[in-house]
């Protein structure tokens, strides 16, 4: 193949990982593209198949060094200090926007913004006053107050 067919090949792949699930291995097969394009773009002859064997071996070779320590660096846990206001809810005044059963998700009204929220030990009614109990991950759990 030409050169440039390479570099095509590779800008494709490396685009390609912008919309796959991230799993980072697209990024690499496109790296690995270009780098043989760039090989080839120098003047360095290459029947095709030694091209595509040498493409399947940087591949591989990029994906096993570096795809791990990518995704660990780009896939950290949220630091907590961007969680801290959501504690801080337990005990606020909360008001439903609907009748809740118990153990049924409805949506309340806290800070202006509406919630999911689930009662804890009793339904309750719309408009009626609730006291935030705990908060788990964006579901306020309530009680009637």
């Amino acid at each position: 193949m030409v050169w440039w067919h390479w570099l095509v090949i590779g800008l494709v792949l490396a685009a390609a990982e912008l919309i796959s699930p991230g799993g980072f291995y697209m990024l690499f097969l496109g790296l690995a593209g270009l780098i043989v394009g760039a090989i080839l773009g120098i003047g360095v002859p290459m029947v095709t198949w030694v091209q595509v064997v040498v493409f399947c071996v940087i591949s591989f070779a990029m994906l096993a060094l570096f795809r791990w320590k990518l995704q660990k660096r780009l896939m950290r846990q949220p630091s907590s200090a961007g969680l801290s206001q959501v504690p801080e809810m337990t005990g606020e005044i909360a008001i439903p926007l609907e009748d809740i059963e118990v153990d049924v998700i409805g949506k309340v009204e806290l800070r202006g913004t509406s919630w999911t929220a689930r009662p804890t030990v009793e339904a309750v009614r719309k408009g009626q006053r609730c006291r935030v109990v705990r908060v788990e991950g964006l579901t306020l759990f309530i009680r009637p107050e």
